[in-house]
């Protein structure tokens, strides 16, 4: 399933959408280029979400816990795993995180997670956004496991802007 973004606000628009379907467990992972716009999709998914405080990139800090302003709500963890690219064992980096110590009470947004998180759950959703010269992006969304295949079938396809 690919969907246009023409807008940032059409990104954060669909992150709330898209945040109505996540659930504590569930593990996605965010990739693309510098720019285009994985921090925006974030924002837009901790919106829906009702986490608080505002999410912003975790860059220098790696990772954020944004904790649910819902009672009940799944809080948010918010991973950037651009700068362990640059260490010499990346993986052993991800495991430092004890990212599946939250990974059950949490939806967790890995952003440049490529390659080291997709261990941490059986079932993930790769959203891989692309911008485009004319600044719009579009995202596909490829889900990794039948439970995916499911919830994405049945949540989505009324979005605007579906291909």
């Amino acid at each position: 399933m690919t969907v246009t973004l023409p807008t940032v606000a059409d990104t954060h628009a669909f992150g709330r959408r898209l945040a109505a379907v996540l659930r504590a467990g569930d593990l996605v992972l965010l990739t693309g280029p510098l720019g285009a716009g994985k921090t925006a999709l974030a924002q837009g998914i901790g919106a829906g979400l009702g986490v608080q405080g505002a999410v912003t990139s975790p860059t220098f800090v790696i990772a954020r816990v944004h904790r649910p302003s819902v009672a009940g709500g799944p809080a948010m963890v918010h991973v950037d795993a651009y700068r362990l690219g640059d260490v010499k064992d990346p993986l052993g980096e991800i495991d430092a995180l004890d990212l599946d110590a939250t990974l059950e009470d949490s939806v967790t947004l890995v952003e440049w997670g490529e390659g080291l998180v997709e261990q941490l759950a059986d079932d993930h959703l790769e959203l891989c956004l692309t911008r485009h010269d004319d600044d719009t992006r579009t995202v596909d969304l490829v889900p990794h496991g039948a439970a995916w295949e499911t919830r994405l079938g049945g949540g989505l396809q009324d979005l605007p802007h579906v291909d």
